[in-house]
């Protein structure tokens, strides 16, 4: 389980997130998704949201994963991604998702890496 993280550096992972694994790109505060489309930053939040973090996990579209629950409050998650393994932990179910998706992916963000 990781520290809570600034608003700054979760706003920085989401990006990565989307250019990554969305296809979307980035702007200050929107997300450009294709076909002169855009949205709001804030309506796509994937350590916040859990219909978010399924979005992004099906976008990701991991060869396997599994999650469940780790005691009470604790849910963790294992998510492989072109033969790479990324789990997480986390008492939030959309940040545990997030975490993991992030570091099957190796993605790294100013002053916070997901691998551990």
């Amino acid at each position: 389980m990781l520290p809570p993280k600034s608003t700054a550096v979760i706003e920085d992972l989401t990006a990565a997130l989307a250019r990554r694994v969305m296809g979307w790109e980035v702007a200050p505060d929107r997300f450009l998704t294709g076909k002169r489309r855009w949205m709001p930053r804030w309506r796509f939040q994937p350590e916040e949201r859990l219909e978010d973090a399924f979005r992004l996990l099906e976008a990701a579209a991991p060869e396997s994963y599994t999650m469940g629950r780790a005691g009470p409050g604790l849910f963790w998650v294992r998510v492989q991604i072109g033969g790479t393994t990324g789990q997480a932990r986390d008492q939030s179910k959309p940040r545990a998702i997030t975490q993991a998706v992030a570091r099957a992916l190796s993605i790294q963000v100013a002053n916070f890496t997901v691998d551990e």
